[in-house]
């Protein structure tokens, strides 16, 4: 019988295997060491970065876009403001068929082609992600059809909004602007600025006018609401809101009763008025006529529209009273009247004789007078009052140009003077350094003759040359005008008044001022250019008529406005201001094509100014419904 087979490892086998069990325990060992120190990472050292990513998975921040703040005259007649309501939007992102899309929503409510068409246009401005409406204000019986087919309708909205609206429409369209859609242009300047956060869930912003230049105040700050979601991106609950800052009201100096007759008295001729208050320079009144609808921008113009106002020949869209550039015509005569008597080269007794020419020494060239056979004798207060050009050709040869800007300039002639509002333009105050500047060309003393009767390179706008009229009724403060009179805190109501502030001043001495002043006023009596329009006023009023020239007439040759297109005809001028013993307002006014100031541009300053010092409402001046051109072409 065999001896039984031992069974026992061999003694190294045993120390290998025992050995793998060491080495794989060791790895084991690492391996959880490593989960350790991973875990310990994650949950102390980097806890603050993974509890923020989860709980943005968690919860969600909704921007609470801020009311608009509103925008009323100073006595407190709403101008701008806003209404809430229904607007049926689309997230192109989200949509792969958008025509199919709008078709379907057609069979629930209506869908003009202009709505199509504004959505297109909105969609090729727009980022694809945004949310773009298609139809704004849908009534209760909309939204419930769109919401009951909710669920076939990807990509499709009905939000709540706020809108703007303009409840006077086309009143004062320039001054006050009008909001739009924010473009990527609009988007990179708020990003520039800093500013893009607090416009997280608002799409429109000013664009022109107040709206545009008070655009930080009447924002207002953005709020925001904190959701608690689901997996599924649905809100469960609210965690916290932060309530957003309403925007600041705004309060105009401008009375909307005189702002709708200045613009009713225009009729149907292009212009401009601005009304001042040469106290403290207060806009009361800035028109731009003809005016457009502002609410036709808010929600995006048409396209019909939109060619309707861009081509039309009356350039609805351009705002006249600061970007319109004129010659200044005769109303410059009292301020080179000044000029004359800074310089030393004119006193008010000083006489020249009238032949109905002017000639420079050495040449045969004739700048003639509006008057053909001259006025005889004239001395300062006469230039002023029957409006000689002659005087002013010989003065401003006198002065030359150099001294002629430099004077002028003082009333804020060539520069802009600082309303609170965008746009204006610089206008054109010439030098012998500005042509050269623009042109590399001699200054040529024919030049300077026509500047003194307010031709030639001369360019202002009505803004200045109401600031300029204000100047003088003052006494020589060139205020700086403004629009904004006071902001209302919207969280405490208070009204915080914006104090005025004084731009520059001109010394002007008081006998010299009384001489100009008092041949101002006689021209608002008979023998003067503006007699008819200041008829049966019984307040003071100085003024002086002006007639700027569009296009130039050979020499031998008479204006005739019968013969010349209507859009070739001279422009009419009018500065005052009254009463002129103690001035409260001053008024340019100027009437595109109108010829004389006197006729055209006076009644409507008269106008206004029956208003404000009397509280009188006139009827449309006469003179704006007949012929415009005076037949003896006055300034």
């Amino acid at each position: 019988m065999k001896a039984p087979i031992e069974l026992r490892p061999r003694q190294e086998e045993v120390s290998g295997f025992r050995q793998r069990i060491l080495v794989a325990a060791g790895v084991v060992a690492v391996a959880f060491l490593l989960l350790l120190i991973r875990l310990g990472y994650i949950q102390i050292y980097r806890y603050a970065y993974y509890h923020t990513l989860a709980e943005n998975n968690r919860i969600t921040s909704i921007p609470v876009p801020p009311n608009r703040g509103i925008i009323m005259d100073r006595n407190g007649v709403v101008l701008a403001h806003n209404y809430s309501a229904y607007s049926l939007e689309l997230t192109p992102g989200k949509i792969s068929n958008l025509n199919t899309t709008i078709d379907q929503l057609a069979q629930l409510v209506e869908i003009t082609p202009a709505n199509r068409r504004n959505f297109f246009k909105l969609l090729a401005e727009s980022r694809n992600f945004e949310t773009l409406p298609l139809r704004n204000r849908l009534s209760d019986q909309e939204v419930a059809r769109v919401a009951a087919n909710r669920y076939r309708l990807t990509g499709v909205e009905v939000k709540a909004r706020l809108f703007r609206q303009y409840p006077h429409g086309t009143l004062a369209a320039h001054l006050i602007g009008y909001i739009g859609r924010m473009n990527d242009a609009d988007i990179r300047a708020l990003q520039a600025s800093g500013q893009y956060d607090n416009y997280r869930g608002s799409d429109h912003l000013g664009k022109t006018g107040i709206e545009q230049s008070y655009e930080s105040l009447l924002h207002g700050r953005t709020g925001s609401e904190i959701m608690e979601t689901d997996a599924g991106g649905h809100a469960v609950r609210t965690l916290a809101r932060h309530e957003p800052v309403a925007g600041s009201d705004l309060v105009l100096s401008i009375d909307e009763r005189m702002q709708a007759i200045a613009e009713q008295a225009f009729g149907e001729h292009r212009g401009a008025l601005v009304a001042i208050d040469p106290r403290n320079g207060e806009i009361l009144a800035l028109v731009s006529h003809p005016e457009f609808d502002p609410n036709l921008f808010v929600d995006g113009i048409d396209n019909t529209d939109w060619d309707a106002l861009n081509n039309s020949p009356d350039r609805p869209l351009l705002d006249r009273a600061l970007r319109g550039a004129y010659p200044e015509g005769s109303t410059i005569k009292p301020f080179m009247a000044l000029a004359g008597l800074h310089y030393g080269v004119r006193t008010p007794q000083d006489t020249i004789a009238d032949p109905g020419f002017f000639s420079l020494p050495g040449s045969s060239h004739r700048y003639r007078d509006w008057a053909p056979n001259g006025h005889g004798m004239v001395d300062m207060h006469r230039s002023i009052v029957v409006s000689c050009d002659t005087y002013y050709y010989r003065l401003a040869n006198d002065l030359g140009i150099d001294r002629m800007h430099d004077y002028l300039e003082q009333f804020g002639f060539g520069r802009k003077t600082g309303i609170d509002m965008n746009g204006e333009l610089a206008g054109v105050l010439p030098s012998r350094a500005w042509k050269a500047h623009i042109s590399r060309q001699p200054w040529y003393p024919g030049e300077t003759v026509i500047c003194g009767i307010g031709q030639g390179y001369n360019l202002t706008t009505p803004l200045q040359l109401a600031v300029a009229t204000a100047t003088l009724a003052n006494g020589g403060t060139v205020w700086r005008p403004r629009l904004v009179e006071a902001i209302i805190d919207p969280r405490t109501g208070q009204r915080i008044a914006l104090p005025p502030r004084i731009a520059n001043h001109v010394d002007i001495p008081p006998d010299q001022l009384k001489t100009i002043v008092d041949a101002m006023i006689d021209v608002t009596r008979p023998g003067g250019t503006a007699a008819r329009a200041s008829a049966g006023a019984n307040y003071l009023i100085a003024a002086k008529t002006g007639t700027a020239q569009v296009v130039g007439i050979r020499q031998n040759e008479r204006y005739n406005a019968s013969r010349i297109d209507a859009a070739h005809r001279d422009h009419a001028v009018f500065i005052a201001f009254a009463p002129a013993d103690a001035p409260k307002i001053a008024v340019a006014v100027l009437v595109e094509n109108g010829g004389h100031g006197g006729t055209s541009a006076a009644p409507i300053a008269r106008a206004v100014m029956d208003y404000w010092l009397l509280g009188k409402l006139p009827t449309p001046p006469a003179s704006l419904t007949g012929n415009p051109q005076d037949p003896a072409h006055a300034d």
